[in-house]
Formats: C-alpha cells, sequence, structure tokens
C-alpha cells in the first residue's frame, strides 16, 4: 500500500456550442443498450454543461439512460431520465442543476435491468452525509454484500449492484469517516469498478485495484474532473492529465486532485476489450492510444492471415482503424465497402438478436461500385453471437462480391464476462466448441482469421498478465464461482 498527497494546480478553457432548446427533451427512439460511462467535474464555474457535453461524448459507452447529479447550497440536485444524453436534457433542466461541483453518468444494463429507477447517478442519504454514485463496472459478490447490509438495516430500492456499493459507502463512512470509508469500501468489493462519487460537496474518482475498467483525469476551465476516457476533455476544450492509477483514491478539486490512498497489486487487468471496440478510438487509456491499437490489431492480423484479394472493407466504425492496419501492412487497397448510417444505434448493444438483424439493414449499405465482381477482405473488431456477421456477408454477395473473406481483431469470443459486458453465458458465443472453417461456413464467408491472442497482446503494448483476457481464455483475473482463475490450473487451487 502507498499514500500519496498530490496536488496539480493547473488551468484550461473550454468554449462550449449550443444547447437543445428550453421545452421538452428532444423526442427520439429509446432503446437498451450496453457499457456505462461516467464524469465528475470540480470548478468555479457551474458544472452542469461540462456534465453534459462530457456524456455526449461517453454516449457510445451507454445510451439506455442519463442522469447529473449537482451540488449546492447544502444539498445534491439529480436529474436522469431513459434516453440518449440530448434526449434526456435541455437548457431548462440544465439550469436547475446549478452547483461547482457535479457527476454524471450514462447507462446500460448489465445487471438490474432496463428500468428509469435503475438509472443513475444512485444517490442516497445517511444521518450526516449526501451521496450520489456513478459506476462502470459490475460487482461479482453482490448477494454477498446485499445480505451484509441487509442485516445492517439497509433497503434497497433498485435492482443495480451501482446502488450496493452506495449503500455500502454510507454504511462505512457512518462509521468510519469519509476518507476512512473509502478505503474500507473497496477493500470489500470484488469485481471491476470505476466511480465518481459525491459526498456532499466532495468529489472522488475510484479505481478498482486492477484497473477492470477506464478512468481518467484531467483539467478544464476553472477546475479539474474525471471521465471515464480522456476524449471527454477534450471535447469540453479542456486537457487529459492522467489515468487514475489502479487502486486509487482521488479527489477532486477546482484547484487540483489529491491522491488520498493507492491500493497496489503485483498484476493488473486491465480489458482488452476496451481497446478492441467499446472505448472510442481517439481515447487514450493506461498510456496506450486506442487508435494506435487497433491499427497495429490490423497490421499483425495481415501478418497472421494474409489472403490475396482486391479491397480491404471495414465494417464501420469499429473495424475501420483495423482495416487500415491490415491494407497498410498488406498492400492492398482499403476501400469504404459499407456506408453507415449514423443515426442508428451500435448493434451489438441492442436488447435482442432479432432487433440486432433488422437495425443491420438500417445501419449498413453497400458501396456496389466496390463490392461487385471484387474480392473483397471484411475487416471488423469481434464476433460474438454470429448473426451480425452473417447478416453482413450476405449483404456483399448481394452486392455483387466474388468472395468474401473476413479478418476479426480479436481472438475467438468463447467464455463470459463477468466484469461490465453483457456476455454472460457460453450458448451465445458462436466460437465456443467450434472450429474456425466451421464458424466460417456458418456465417457465410470464404475465409476466416482471427488475430491470436499473442498477437493482440502484442498490438495492445501492455504484458498479458496486466490484461484481462476472460472471455477468450475462461481464466478470469479475480475468483467467481464455478470459474477458473489466471495463473491457476484448476478450480481447486481457489
Amino acid at each position: 500500500m502507498v499514500t500519496e498527497a498530490i496536488i496539480f494546480i493547473l488551468r484550461g478553457a473550454l468554449t462550449v456550442d449550443t444547447l437543445p432548446p428550453d421545452g421538452d427533451p428532444i423526442p427520439g427512439p429509446r432503446k437498451r443498450n450496453d457499457y456505462c460511462g461516467v464524469a465528475g467535474f470540480s470548478s468555479s464555474l457551474d458544472v452542469s454543461r461540462f456534465l453534459y457535453f462530457s456524456l455526449r461524448a461517453l454516449q457510445h459507452r451507454g445510451q439506455e439512460s442519463a442522469g447529473i447529479a449537482t451540488y449546492k447550497d447544502g444539498k445534491i440536485s439529480v436529474y436522469k431520465g431513459m434516453g440518449l444524453v440530448h434526449q434526456v436534457f435541455n437548457s431548462s433542466i440544465l439550469d436547475s442543476l446549478q452547483g461547482n461541483v457535479g457527476i454524471g453518468h450514462v447507462r446500460y444494463s448489465t445487471t438490474g435491468g432496463s428500468r428509469e429507477e435503475n438509472a443513475q447517478p444512485i444517490h442516497i442519504y445517511t444521518t450526516e452525509h449526501e451521496i450520489a454514485v456513478a459506476h462502470n463496472g459490475e460487482i461479482v459478490n453482490v448477494k454477498e454484500l446485499k445480505n451484509f447490509l441487509g442485516t445492517m438495516g439497509s433497503a434497497f430500492v433498485t435492482k443495480s449492484d451501482s446502488e450496493v456499493i452506495a449503500r455500502l459507502l454510507a454504511y462505512e463512512i457512518t462509521k468510519h469517516g469519509v476518507v476512512k470509508g473509502l478505503k474500507n469500501m473497496i477493500l470489500r468489493l470484488r469485481g471491476s469498478f470505476s466511480l465518481a462519487v459525491l459526498i456532499d460537496e466532495r468529489l472522488f474518482a475510484i479505481r478498482d485495484p486492477l484497473g477492470i475498467r477506464p478512468l481518467a483525469l484531467g483539467k478544464i476551465n476553472g477546475g479539474f474532473g474525471v471521465a471515464s476516457e480522456s476524449t471527454a476533455f477534450h471535447s469540453l476544450g479542456g486537457e487529459f492529465l492522467r489515468d487514475v492509477y489502479p487502486g486509487e483514491i482521488a479527489e477532486i478539486t477546482k484547484d487540483g486532485i489529491i491522491t488520498h490512498y493507492v491500493f497496489e497489486r503485483e498484476n493488473k487487468a486491465h480489458c482488452m476489450f476496451e481497446y478492441v471496440y467499446f472505448a472510442r478510438a481517439d481515447s487514450i487509456i493506461d498510456g496506450r492510444s486506442v487508435y494506435e491499437v487497433r491499427r497495429k490489431i490490423g497490421r499483425i492480423l495481415a501478418r497472421e492471415h494474409p489472403i490475396k484479394a482486391d479491397f480491404v472493407v471495414p465494417v464501420p466504425d469499429s473495424g475501420r482503424a483495423h482495416a487500415l492496419g491490415y491494407a497498410e501492412e498488406s498492400g492492398i487497397p482499403y476501400a469504404e465497402g459499407l456506408m453507415k448510417n449514423r443515426y442508428v444505434e451500435r448493434t451489438f448493444i441492442m436488447p435482442s438478436q432479432e432487433s440486432r438483424v433488422r437495425e443491420i439493414n438500417l445501419k449498413l449499405s453497400p458501396v456496389k461500385s466496390v463490392i461487385k465482381n471484387h474480392k473483397i477482405i471484411l475487416v471488423d473488431d469481434s464476433i460474438v453471437r454470429g448473426n451480425t456477421m452473417r447478416k453482413i456477408v450476405r449483404m456483399l454477395r448481394d452486392a455483387g462480391a466474388k468472395e468474401v473473406h473476413v479478418r476479426i481483431g480479436s481472438p475467438p469470443i468463447i467464455a463470459p464476462c463477468y466484469l461490465g459486458i453483457d456476455m454472460k453465458t457460453r450458448d451465445q458465443f458462436i466460437a465456443a466448441g467450434r472450429k474456425i472453417e466451421d464458424i466460417a461456413k456458418i456465417i457465410g464467408a470464404d475465409s476466416l482469421g482471427y488475430i491470436s491472442i499473442e498477437g493482440l497482446v502484442k498490438a495492445i503494448g501492455l504484458p498479458r498478465r496486466d490484461l484481462c483476457l476472460g472471455c477468450l481464455t475462461g481464466k478470469y483475473p479475480i475468483p467467481i464461482e464455478g470459474e477458473k482463475i489466471r495463473f491457476q490450473s484448476d478450480l481447486e487451487k481457489f
């Protein structure tokens, strides 16, 4: 364990664009989606618009609900609702959320379901404090913690594991004070958690000791902030400073960032899927440019699975950097053979397979001058269930492709994720128990190539021991009932 007190005193600038007009929030489609993003700011200025625009920049991480909590005059005010950020908020709502410190959240449901009561931030009271919590991740010992808190008198309003975190924090700070309570909370939680926490007027950023989910610190006009990805600060005209250290409790003030505590672990477990798919390409996570990682993945993929073809075509937008790297390494021309409708949400995170397949026709259309009578290398970041890829391959064949060779920027996904990605059962995965040639037949491709685990690790540039590869290997960085833990060969060694 290491204790530090680090204060950065920096200044930045911010120019914001116009917001939706006063009146009802902009109407639009309401769809359930996957993943979460958090943000928090402390400034000499009102922070509601900082939060609004940072959540817009993090919208790719969750499109189900959005919420903001701010502190002023001795109380925390919260507004949240179902839908995209610009559908939930308008100028009048943001004007009502006054305060120089606040947190925000965009959500999808890995636990708790798609209901407004599960939207975040979670807001609760103790006898001495008001608390608001925004959480990205997933806690695997929720049942144990709920039972414990139940015996202590806690009652739960939602089914979200994030409420468990908030009530555990309330219990600990009531007994031990704020900083010691935060430390005790971290010791009790097992799983992934990147948190933005308001305790009255104090703002804290907390990342689990394995660093599974990303969390970044930055400076803005008049203050400092935290966000799930560095791109949130760029959208505000601010500056990314550094990642929150795994296991760090960082207090954010308008004058700087104070590190109260860092829990050190010998190994980390950064999620490989952040680099492959979830994070925005312009983000920097744990010192690595996501765009450059994806480009390197494409280069390695071209070396591992070469094929003669006329064009390298990405599945937009997730496969674009991978495809560019493949084209650069192979010398085969890169071409935008699929056009994307940018007003359709990410299909991986649709609530059902039926809706995912139906949305493909709305989301993508082929450029026939690129596709017709040509041999195509189709590059994407991953295949999870396989039905979406089968639909895209069929689309290219219908557009006249001679051959379609699929290349994938992650190794085969064969095991569930328990740490924040909605991949829960093995029967979801097309790669589980199948040979590569059999998967190629199912999706209708002439050939199929996945990057190797070794190739992926090389592209990310972090030691394998510091990555979570559980969905690729079936071995996890923390004990999970019925599963293997990494570095151990059998369950009996738990």
